[in-house]
């Protein structure tokens, strides 16, 4: 699969030209985050919170405490699953304009629609988890305590198939009205960026190899 499909869910009212289709954008900005923000409606009433997630070829794997409101529905919401959106979103820039009304960010984010589905199966469990902590640093996994049945227990894991899916991209920086253009204010694009340590140890350790490769990869 090369495109995922265009779906009602998908397709925008505005900036149809901002949005990419293709698998390759969506896995490189959702591989490349480190928090999704999950949004569902409990009761009438809309939520959001943002949770850990890591990508398993065309399914995120999310999870959260097993007495949480959300846990409580996605596990009695059946085969179906519980209807959510997740996004992730990576700001690039602040894009500072002449006018106050062009304003904007250079970004690119992904949003998937679908039902939110509980993990039950306790091998599935522990691969969540590896793909969970191997997302948010590589090699990770293999230097930890895998979870017990006690933290299982405590611990809900749930799984978002990517079939509703879609990524959107602003990229072009300034976009000024041309009378503004002699307008004596500054304008131009302020780049934003994530950096990563310096670390802080608990003991007095040197860092493993992948996590310095971690590091050096910022």
């Amino acid at each position: 699969m090369a495109e995922y499909p265009v779906a009602a869910a998908t397709s925008p009212n505005r900036h149809r030209d901002r949005m990419r289709y293709d698998v390759a954008t969506v896995h490189a900005i959702l591989d490349a985050g480190f928090l999704a923000h999950l949004s569902f409606v409990i009761d009438g009433r809309p939520q959001l919170i943002p949770l850990a997630y890591g990508r398993d070829g065309e399914s995120l794997y999310l999870h959260a405490s097993s007495g949480s409101q959300l846990a409580l529905a996605v596990r009695a919401s059946g085969a179906e699953g519980f209807p959510v959106v997740a996004a992730v979103t990576h700001v690039d820039s602040m894009v500072l304009s002449r006018s106050a009304m062009h304003h904007s960010m250079d970004y690119h984010c992904v949003m998937a629609h679908g039902g939110l589905k509980h993990v039950a199966d306790r091998a599935e469990q522990l691969h969540a988890s590896r793909v969970i902590i191997d997302h948010l640093v590589p090699g990770r996994a293999d230097d930890c305590r895998e979870p017990n049945a006690k933290e299982l227990a405590q611990t809900s894991m749930f799984r978002l198939d990517l079939d509703q899916v879609a990524a959107k991209v602003r990229d072009h920086g300034l976009a000024e009205d041309e009378n503004d253009l002699d307008l004596p204010y500054w304008a131009g694009v302020a780049p934003l960026a994530t950096v990563r340590g310096p670390l802080r140890p608990d003991r007095d350790q040197e860092p493993p190899a992948y996590l310095a490769a971690w590091l050096d990869a910022s």
